[in-house]
């Protein structure tokens, strides 16, 4: 009978022991290597996740800057209506100012000839006789009756 070495009964040998522990490292290397993999396969799945997320984020910056281009174009070309719009007021209203200017300064036509001195028509006589009874109700002064009298005779 062979005698396994003193202490030994009911104990692995070295190379059991060695064994055991050789598949127990294994395992485990195993096992970290398959929870490293899954943690780089969920990092990476962030990473992408950010990356999606960081060109939505991109896209959607560009087009509120494409906006807010368009609408500063839009209010730039309602200024310019604007000022156009006063410009032309401007222009008209200097073109009215001018033309009312002109119009004076137009020779304007000679006045009639005075009437040939005939003599009091009946017409004359009686503005004369309404400037009488005027004269004599007050309401026309002396210098009045007299300015209007000479208008009316022409003299």
């Amino acid at each position: 009978m062979m005698r396994r070495g003193v202490g030994r009964i009911g104990r692995p040998s070295v190379v059991g022991t060695v064994a055991r522990t050789a598949v127990i490292a294994g395992t485990a290397t195993a096992v970290s290597g398959a929870v490293a993999s899954k943690q780089r396969g969920k990092a990476a799945a962030q990473q992408q996740a950010a990356a999606a997320e960081q060109q939505a984020d991109l896209a959607q910056q560009q087009q509120m800057a494409e906006m807010q281009a368009q609408l500063d174009q839009m209010n730039a070309e309602k200024e310019a209506q604007q000022k156009q719009a006063e410009i032309d007021a401007a222009v008209a209203a200097a073109l009215a100012q001018q033309q009312a200017a002109a119009a004076p300064a137009a020779p304007a036509a000679p006045p009639p000839p005075p009437p040939a001195a005939a003599g009091p028509t009946s017409d004359t006589i009686a503005q004369l006789q309404q400037l009488a009874a005027l004269k004599d109700q007050g309401v026309l002064t002396e210098e009045e009756f007299a300015a209007q009298k000479a208008k009316l005779l022409g003299s």
